[in-house]
């Protein structure tokens, strides 16, 4: 009864109209305004009755060009002042020519993102200035990085300490050297490797990246009261990366206790042919070293001596158990500062004031922050490619349509001014913000604390999204393929991950590793870690040391104000 009341209501309003128009006169003028109202008319209810009403998808990460949008769109906006008679024709015509715009832009985006495909190893500004290519603005200049980090992990050439100065990156280094250096002072002066300000970070954290780096590199190596403590990274199956993580800061603790610099030796995990040369099995495949190469060579030679040894100049892991290395007393020399550590980590809804151990925690923090304070440039490379892979697409879509060219190609030849190459430099690459890093632990972890389904972290996840709406973006670490196949229920949010092959059961890691190989095993773990501690917010297991680990670096990295959404209701450190 419902479409035949609608036809019938429609004839009468087409008789009352054409009446109106008859009134209105017999001119052709009249007869043309006429008819090009009504059929006007007649397309409106074409599209408002008789088809359906249009529903488009919301919060998809692809391109929507519905050819029922569009043509809606054109009804609503394009028909004042087109002849009736043309205007199916017209429709039609915009139609195609959007549809061939369409092709035209998905065509160059993809042109743009492999472009910088074939060039992603060799990301430096003179590399693209030859290609004519933009500047992808989601990879970082890793071979420019490196060489700045450098100057700052570093004395002088006179042996004056590195221009730590207030201003960051190559702003500091490069016009303010000279000023500033004459009246620099090392106890007046923070690494530049801590982000935000005292209060967006874990008590004196500034302070103690400063310390500890001064321990560690001493102005002359070669000085016979220094002494030093030698030590490969856990390599027992079963230990992964975090595992050997909290070892080493257990060790870098007792060497600040003994007055000994730090040396690490061999790491297990980065012998592998992604690794060369001197940093082949070595943590300096991936970060910059602990100490500088004078005092490494030093304590190299002293292990050869047997003089050194008698007199305890120097020692490795085996002269302390495990006791001392993994549950011993944390530094004094800053005070207690864990004491007024207030945790910003949420649990079953509601905030936690305390933490099991807060002195190791906030320990832990510090120790793997100064661990991890330079990626290497192979490390750099790595987060580059990962980063390509997740956003490249969508930062070719933004450049081009900065730039409105029609070709990728837009001259970019030109010399960088000034505020290019020293202000605007220092910015992080482009990710899609804001970005939730959600790491889901299961599998054999489940002997070690509860684990719980993807449900749950994704419920968390959606509690963020309440108080931040624009929230729409995931980082996803997981080992597990289960995980990876959820993530399709969940179409109003845009999930990244690496691409790598995961667990199809509950399988010990240890295996799930051995299946990957060395390489692949250490280098995905490593990008997930610090793509982590980049993102805005974090969703992780408050039981999992991985997750411990990456809380430790964000509250050292300008993100205790993010807070921490743990799914862990009966585990806490």
């Amino acid at each position: 009864m419902e479409g035949n009341n609608g036809h019938s209501s429609s004839k009468s309003l087409e008789r009352v109209l054409s009446r109106k128009a008859v009134q209105a006169g017999s001119s052709v003028p009249c007869k043309i305004w006429a008819t090009g109202f009504l059929c006007g008319v007649c397309i409106m209810y074409l599209f408002g009755v008789a088809l359906p009403p249009l529903r488009v998808p919301q919060n998809r990460s692809v391109y929507p060009p519905l050819r029922r949008a569009i043509l809606w769109n054109f009804t609503l906006t394009e028909h004042d002042g087109v002849a009736a008679t043309g205007e199916s024709a017209s429709a039609q015509e915009k139609i195609e020519e959007r549809k061939r715009n369409y092709h035209a832009t998905e065509a160059r985006i993809v042109q743009l993102y492999n472009a910088w495909s074939s060039m992603l190893h060799t990301t430096s500004d003179e590399v693209l200035k030859s290609s004519d290519l933009p500047w992808p603005p989601h990879l970082d200049d890793c071979k420019l990085n490196v060489e700045r980090n450098k100057r700052f992990d570093s004395y002088g050439d006179n042996g004056t300490f590195p221009h730590w100065t207030l201003w960051k990156g190559s702003l500091g280094l490069e016009l303010l050297n000279q000023k500033y250096s004459e009246n620099a002072n090392q106890y007046r002066q923070y690494p530049p490797w801590i982000v935000g300000s005292d209060e967006e970070n874990y008590p004196l954290t500034r302070r103690v990246q400063r310390d500890i780096w001064i321990h560690q590199h001493p102005p002359n190596c070669s000085d016979p009261s220094l002494r030093f403590l030698v030590a490969d990274w856990e390599s027992l199956p079963g230990f992964g990366i975090g595992a050997q993580l909290a070892g080493m800061a257990g060790l870098l603790a007792i060497a600040i206790k003994e007055k000994r610099i730090l040396v690490t030796n061999y790491y297990n995990r980065a012998d592998h042919n992604g690794c060369h040369g001197a940093s082949r099995s070595s943590w300096s495949c991936y970060f910059f070293v602990e100490t500088s190469s004078d005092c490494r060579k030093q304590a190299f030679e002293l292990m050869q001596r047997k003089a050194s040894w008698a007199e305890g100049s120097v020692k490795v892991k085996e002269n302390y158990t495990s006791k001392q290395i993994w549950v011993g007393r944390i530094p004094r020399m800053w005070g207690e500062p864990w004491k007024y550590l207030q945790p910003t980590t949420e649990i079953n809804g509601r905030l936690i004031t305390n933490h099991r151990k807060m002195d190791r925690r906030w320990w832990i923090a510090q120790a793997t922050r100064y661990l991890m304070r330079f990626p290497t440039e192979y490390m750099c490379g790595l987060l580059n490619v990962a980063r390509h892979s997740a956003f490249g697409l969508e930062a070719a879509k933004l450049v081009l349509e900065s730039i409105q060219n029609d070709s990728p190609k837009v001259g970019t030849t030109r010399t960088k001014s000034d505020i290019e190459r020293l202000v605007w430099s220092d910015h992080k690459p482009y990710i899609p913000r804001p970005l939730v890093s959600m790491h889901v632990r299961m599998g054999d972890k489940a002997c070690e604390m509860s684990v719980v389904g993807f449900e749950e972290y994704m419920e968390l996840a959606g509690n963020l999204r309440r108080r931040f709406p624009s929230l729409k973006n995931i980082w996803l670490s997981t080992e597990m393929q289960e995980v990876v196949e959820k993530t399709k229920l969940y179409s109003d949010w845009n999930f990244y991950f690496t691409n790598v092959a995961r667990q199809g059961g509950n399988i010990t890691m240890a295996l799930y590793e051995a299946s990957l190989g060395r390489e692949t095993s250490t280098n995905y773990p490593l990008v997930n870690f610090m793509m982590a501690t980049e993102a805005d917010f974090f969703v992780g297991a408050l039981g999992s040391t991985w997750c411990y680990l990456i809380d430790g670096m964000r509250n050292t990295g300008g993100k205790v104000m993010s807070g921490y959404l743990s799914v862990n209701k009966d585990r806490f450190w």
